[in-house]
């Protein structure tokens, strides 16, 4: 695989993002409003007036989008569904369907999140499909089109929530079952009694985890056959806890971290007040922007440089924001089998978390197959899981065995 400089920056962002967002967080200062991004311009991803008297999955837009050349033998379709944010209230939450023209009714349903490092609602999947540059989803078009060349309709849910929330993983997991609902809930879609399978890798992957981890208390309805993800951070309190200041390459989607966290937190975490004269040109830059922005301002700085507090680390309502997003924390268990990859010495995310967890799996009686790669890296390790990925999904599809480690 040819080397990509936007999955490296991606994958070090996950190490840098939580230690950034307990860097900028404290009493020193009068709380300010989070940065929150503009409104998407597209009138049809606005929330309704009755958005709270709909249930989680309810539909509250459908709509058919022009062919697209990376799916060419497949119907294109957008649904506005309600969904639930990280405390509790009715958000407006997408997802790009995908329909090929061999789909029969209730054929297999597969749920796949990207990973969307961004905090402008323009960044989203749904937006970035149709305009040059379509993020993520060129480099995983490939495992896509296998599937819906076997039939399978995909799902492609913009798992960071209308406030572009980068950084909260919970929220993910929620918005991915909810998006499942809503696909199933249009007739048209011919998924009313699909298995669904579950995929994602780093970013992506963590969306799927926790979906497959929340699924039997926010979703126990939903027939999951199977979950597969690779290269997931699994415990984000240790990451920060591995950090330091120091400038990095990576930095600017580490600092767009934060500002996500803070939009799902505000009244936990807080960024906006803390910025210096620098610290807020840089939000500015990238408040509404993708990755593109982040990468191009944040080169080699670090937080240093966007506040001018040295207390860091020290604020005990950052550190329950991280353990809440970190799956070695939560205590529900899948209920699906679950293929797990990841490489053996990943300087990116500890190893060691995704070894707990599962092993706490393992002992709940989770059927878990873990799939080591050969290359010691987060990088290569992401194409090296895709195929394997979907050939398990494939056999739990069909109610065939698949190899496991417990």
């Amino acid at each position: 695989m040819a080397f990509s400089f936007r999955r490296f920056a991606h994958a070090v962002a996950i190490w840098l993002l939580i230690a950034l967002a307990a860097a900028f967080v404290g009493p020193s200062r009068a709380a300010a409003d989070p940065l929150m991004p503009a409104p998407d311009p597209d009138p049809f991803y606005a929330a309704p007036a009755d958005l709270d008297a709909h249930a989680n999955g309810d539909v509250l837009k459908v709509r058919e989008r022009p062919w697209h050349v990376y799916f060419p033998t497949s119907r294109v379709f957008e649904v506005l569904f309600r969904s639930t944010d990280s405390e509790g209230k009715s958000i407006a939450a997408n997802t790009t369907y995908l329909l090929p023209s061999n789909h029969t009714p209730d054929a297999p349903l597969l749920s796949y999140q990207h990973i969307i490092n961004a905090l402008g609602t323009k960044c989203k999947v749904a937006s970035k499909l149709y305009t040059s540059d379509p993020m993520n989803l060129i480099l995983e078009m490939p495992g896509l089109n296998v599937a819906l060349a076997r039939g399978w309709s995909v799902a492609l849910p913009d798992h960071l929530g209308p406030r572009m929330s980068y950084g909260a993983a919970r929220l993910g997991g929620q918005i991915t079952l909810d998006g499942i609902r809503a696909v199933k809930n249009v007739p048209e879609f011919m998924v009313t009694n699909s298995p669904v399978g579950m995929g994602g890798y780093s970013g992506g992957g963590m969306a799927t985890a926790w979906a497959a981890a929340l699924a039997p208390t926010y979703a126990p309805e939903l027939n999951i056959v199977g979950a597969a993800y690779g290269g997931v951070p699994m415990n984000l309190s240790t990451m920060a806890r591995a950090l330091g200041t120091q400038p990095h390459i990576a930095f600017g989607l580490a600092a767009i971290a934060l500002l996500g966290l803070e939009r799902e937190y505000p009244d936990r975490i807080d960024v906006a007040s803390q910025l210096n004269g620098y610290g807020r040109w840089l939000a500015n830059w990238v408040i509404n922007g993708c990755t593109n922005e982040a990468m191009f301002v944040g080169l080699y700085k670090s937080s240093d440089q966007l506040t001018d507090r040295r207390d860091y680390m020290d604020t005990p309502s950052v550190w329950q924001v991280l353990n809440e997003n970190s799956l070695e924390f939560y205590d529900g268990i899948p209920k699906t089998p679950i293929f797990e990859w990841h490489s053996p010495i990943d300087g990116l995310i500890p190893v060691d978390a995704i070894d707990n967890t599962l092993g706490r799996y393992c002992r709940a009686g989770v059927q878990l197959f873990t799939m080591i790669t050969p290359t010691p890296d987060h990088l290569s390790a992401a194409p090296l899981g895709m195929f394997q990925a979907l050939d398990f999904l494939d056999k739990k599809f069909q109610g065939l065995p698949t190899a496991r480690i417990c």
